[in-house]
């Protein structure tokens, strides 16, 4: 016999019975919805110097009396000699930042959930983190007394690995890595918490059947958490050209410059560094309009292998 296919649960239609059913919802939301407008959607105006000539003379004329530069400010920022370069690190970076990060919180939480001492358990999720909390002017000064030439590593092994020193991809990997040690604690608290949701009634008819803690993990927790690790990955898919700049600021040098620089780092350069606030704009829209374009990208192709999608 053929097994019928099941059916999704039919969505409710609109109506203004739903509403006054969902009113209390709809009321706690409201602060949330305000806010978002007012810092979210109302600054967006400021995108119209991305078309204007605005220097420091003509930053307190009204929007109307600036000069009126159509793409010019794109177009310079597209052929700026850094520009392909910082492109490169920028996606580099992501990646890399990506991939790395997400597997490292996934495995964090999957060995962290199979603790059985409660308070060694809590001790350890407390300690991984607190990096989180710490500013990047220190994570940046412990890093470089680490892996600076004549370092503590060196020191200690005596082997110059040249990790914050050599002008190549290289630095982009160093930088990964800190950053997963800074937020890997963190980022594993939202799967520990799928993990949590999980029906522990499979776990034990898996022991019954013979399975053990490794198979366990493989067959139960990680089908578990995958809806969760998907929408993050969507999330981070749109975010992949926002990469901050305190990092590669703090963390970078003379000689690794040219890969370290991103795209957050070359928009402060051009516009406010160079007096050509337009400039950064356009820079700070073209990362937002690509950033949206590769989240509904990322949402599209999830939905089309049965993954959860965001919209």
């Amino acid at each position: 016999m053929k097994q019928k296919k099941k059916q999704k649960p039919a969505k409710q239609p609109f109506s203004m019975d739903l509403m006054w059913r969902q009113r209390y919802l709809l009321l706690m939301s409201v602060p949330f919805v305000i806010w978002v407008i007012i810092f979210k959607y109302i600054p967006l105006w400021g995108w119209t110097m991305a078309f204007q000539e605005v220097v420091p003379k003509s930053f307190a004329l009204p929007v109307w009396q600036r000069k009126f530069v159509g793409f010019d400010n794109f177009i310079q920022a597209f052929t700026d000699r850094l520009f392909a370069q910082t492109m490169i690190n920028t996606i580099g970076i992501s990646i890399l930042g990506i991939f790395i990060g997400t597997a490292a919180a996934i495995l964090f939480a999957l060995f962290l959930n199979e603790l059985r001492m409660k308070k060694f358990k809590q001790f350890t999720q407390t300690v991984s983190y607190l990096p989180h909390f710490v500013s990047w002017v220190i994570i940046a000064s412990i890093a470089k007394m680490l892996l600076n030439d004549g370092g503590a590593i060196e020191t200690m092994f005596g082997v110059n690995f040249h990790l914050m020193s050599t002008n190549s991809p290289l630095f982009w990997i160093v930088v990964c890595i800190i950053n997963v040690w800074k937020e890997v604690g963190w980022d594993a608290i939202i799967y520990l918490s799928a993990m949590a949701g999980i029906d522990q009634g499979i776990y034990e008819a898996a022991k019954v059947d013979g399975a053990n803690r490794f198979q366990q993990m493989w067959h139960i927790t990680l089908p578990g958490i995958k809806p969760t690790a998907v929408v993050l990955l969507i999330m981070s898919v749109g975010s992949a050209l926002n990469v901050g700049m305190e990092r590669q600021m703090l963390l970078s040098n003379g000689i690794v410059q040219d890969h370290a620089m991103v795209l957050s780092w070359f928009a402060y350069i051009r516009g406010i560094g160079s007096n050509n606030y337009g400039i950064g704009t356009a820079i700070g829209m073209f990362q937002s309009v690509v950033g949206i374009i590769l989240l509904f990208i990322a949402n599209k192709v999830a939905g089309m292998i049965g993954e959860s999608k965001l919209v």
